[in-house]
C-alpha cells in the first residue's frame, strides 16, 4: 500500500508528529530530494520525510512498518546501486542530519547519520585529525562505513569500521538502541560490514588520527605504451610498501587539466594516484622509489592539504551522471591479470576508468573475526566504472564493464565489495558477505525479522 492511497488526514497526522519535512509528489523540494548521485536511477516515494533527529526516524519507521510500506534510507545518497529511493513506499531521508562534532582531546568525532566525507573533513581537519574515509567528498559517512570503508589511510589506519567506536541506531520496531563493542555487541559486530540490514544508523562515533594538514600527495601519469611495465612495478613496490602509502592506478582519458601535452587529449593514460599520510620528509624518502621508476609523461606528487587530497576525484563525479560498476577483489595481481587490464583499456575501448585499491597493512592485521567485513585477507580490489550521460548508451556501456568483469574473473578471487555494487547484482549478495553470510541472517533473524530494512544488499532472515 502506497501513501497516496491513504486518506490525506493520515499523511497530515504523520505530518505533525516528526519535526522535519514530509514530502510528497507534486511539492517543492521532493525531486531534489529523491535525487541521489547516479543518474540512472529514477524512482519516485510515496512520500519523503526529511529527518531533523533521531525522533523523527523512530516515528517514521513506526509509520512504515505499521503501514507495511516499503522503506529505504538515503544518508550521503551516493550508492551507485541506488538503493537509498525507492518507488511507492517511504523515503526516510537523514541529509539533515549532517552535524559533526569533534573533541580534539579525546581525538574522537560524534556524526549524524546524513554528513557527507566532506562534512566530517571539514570539521575533523581543524584540528588536523581524520579517520579513513571515502575517496569522493559527497560519499556519506554512514554508508560507506557500514559497508566496510575503504580509503586513502585504510592501510595505515584500517578500515571506517575499524574506527568506528559506537553507533545509535534505530531498529525495526522504532526503538534507538547504541551499539558498541560492551553494548548490543552482536549488532555491532554485524553492522560493521553488515550494511543498513539491521536498522537506521542516526550517528557514528569515530576514533581520529593526526593527519596533515599536509601530506605528500598527488598523481603520477603515465603512456598507455608503457602501463603494463608500469603496474608490474607498482604491484612489486605496493607489496612491500610502508603501510602509510596508497597508491590507486587508474586507467582514464587524457584531459588539459592533468597537465599532459596535448597530444595525450582523450587517449588512454596510466595514473598512479599516490598519498602518504606520514610526515612529509619521510613521505618524500618513501616514495622516491616509485616516483623515480619508468618515464611519467607528468610527476604531480607535492605537499598539499589533506582536505584537498579528499577532493582529487570530486570532479570526475559529479551528481546526476550516469554510473554502472563492476568490481572484482584480487589475491593476487599476476602478470596475466595484468596483460588482460591493460589490453581492455586502450584509447578506443568505450570506458570511463578502471582503477585498483590496494589492501594490506593494517586492513589485514585486523582480527577476521572481529567485524563482519569478510575480505580482509584480499590483496586489492578492481572496479570498472562507467559514467556517462546519453541514456541511449546504457545497454553498450553496460555491456563492455560485463565484459571486462568477465574477462578478469579467471584471475579474481571470490567476493565483491558490498559498497561497489551496482543494482543488477543481487546473485552477487552472498559473495559480498561471504563466510559471514549465515551468522549475518541470523543477527537479521533477530533484529529485522520482517525485513523491513529490505531497500540495500539484503541479507534475508532465516526462514
Amino acid at each position: 500500500m502506497a501513501i497516496n492511497r491513504i486518506e490525506p488526514t493520515t499523511v497530515e497526522k504523520f505530518a505533525e508528529q516528526v519535526h522535519g519535512q514530509v514530502l510528497q509528489s507534486g511539492d517543492d523540494g521532493y525531486d531534489d530530494a529523491r535525487s541521489v548521485w547516479n543518474g540512472m536511477i529514477d524512482k519516485k516515494p510515496a512520500a519523503i520525510v526529511r529527518c531533523a533527529g533521531a525522533a523523527d526516524v523512530m516515528t517514521a519507521v513506526d509509520f512504515a512498518r505499521d503501514l507495511d510500506l516499503l522503506l529505504s534510507v538515503k544518508g550521503g545518497g551516493h550508492n551507485v546501486a541506488g538503493t537509498a529511493v525507492c518507488d511507492d513506499g517511504l523515503m526516510i531521508d537523514l541529509s539533515p542530519m549532517n552535524n559533526v562534532r569533534v573533541d580534539p582531546d579525546a581525538k574522537t568525532a560524534r556524526v549524524g547519520g546524513g554528513a557527507t566525507w566532506g562534512d566530517f573533513d571539514h570539521e575533523t581537519q581543524q584540528f588536523g585529525l581524520a579517520t579513513t574515509g571515502g575517496v569522493v567528498t559527497s560519499t556519506g559517512v554512514a554508508g560507506l562505513t557500514l559497508g566496510g570503508g575503504l580509503g586513502w589511510l585504510d592501510r595505515k589506519y584500517g578500515l571506517s569500521i575499524d574506527n568506528l567506536r559506537s553507533v545509535d541506531i534505530v531498529s525495526a520496531d522504532g526503538k534507538l538502541v547504541h551499539a558498541s563493542e560492551n553494548e548490543n555487541s552482536d549488532l555491532f559486530w554485524g553492522i560493521r560490514g553488515g550494511g543498513g540490514n539491521f536498522g537506521i544508523v542516526t550517528s557514528l562515533e569515530f576514533d581520529l588520527h593526526y593527519v596533515g594538514p599536509e601530506v605528500m600527495a598527488g598523481p603520477l601519469i603515465y603512456r598507455y605504451e608503457d602501463a603494463a611495465e608500469t603496474l608490474r612495478f607498482y604491484r612489486d613496490f605496493m607489496t612491500d610498501a610502508p603501510p602509510e602509502i596508497q597508491c590507486m592506478p587508474i586507467f582514464s582519458r587524457g584531459r588539459p587539466e592533468l597537465g599532459l601535452p596535448e597530444q595525450f587529449y582523450g587517449e588512454s593514460i596510466l595514473m598512479l594516484l599516490t598519498v602518504y599520510s606520514g610526515s612529509i620528509s619521510e613521505g618524500n624518502e618513501a616514495l622516491e622509489p616509485l616516483r623515480e621508476s619508468g618515464d611519467p609523461l607528468v610527476d604531480g606528487i607535492q605537499p598539499m592539504p589533506y582536505t584537498a587530497v579528499q577532493r582529487m576525484l570530486d570532479e570526475q563525479h559529479p551528481e546526476g551522471d550516469r554510473y554502472y560498476w563492476k568490481s572484482q577483489y584480487f589475491r593476487e595481481l599476476t602478470d596475466e591479470a595484468i596483460d588482460t587490464w591493460v589490453e581492455y583499456c586502450e584509447s578506443t575501448a568505450p570506458f570511463f576508468a578502471v582503477f585498483i585499491e590496494w589492501m594490506g597493512g593494517a586492513i589485514g592485521r585486523t582480527d577476521a573475526d572481529a567485524t563482519a567485513f569478510p575480505h580482509r585477507d584480499k590483496t586489492a580490489l578492481l572496479t570498472v566504472e562507467q559514467r556517462w550521460s546519453d541514456p541511449d548508451r546504457d545497454e553498450e556501456l553496460i555491456e563492455w564493464a560485463r565484459e571486462f568483469h568477465e574477462a578478469m574473473a579467471p584471475h579474481a578471487a571470490d567476493g565483491v565489495y558490498m559498497n561497489y555494487m551496482s543494482h543488477d547484482e543481487e546473485e552477487r549478495i552472498p559473495n559480498a558477505y561471504a563466510e559471514k553470510y549465515e551468522r549475518l541472517r541470523a543477527l537479521k533473524s533477530e533484529w529485522d525479522p520482517g525485513n523491513l530494512f529490505r531497500m540495500n544488499q539484503n541479507i534475508a532472515p532465516v526462514d
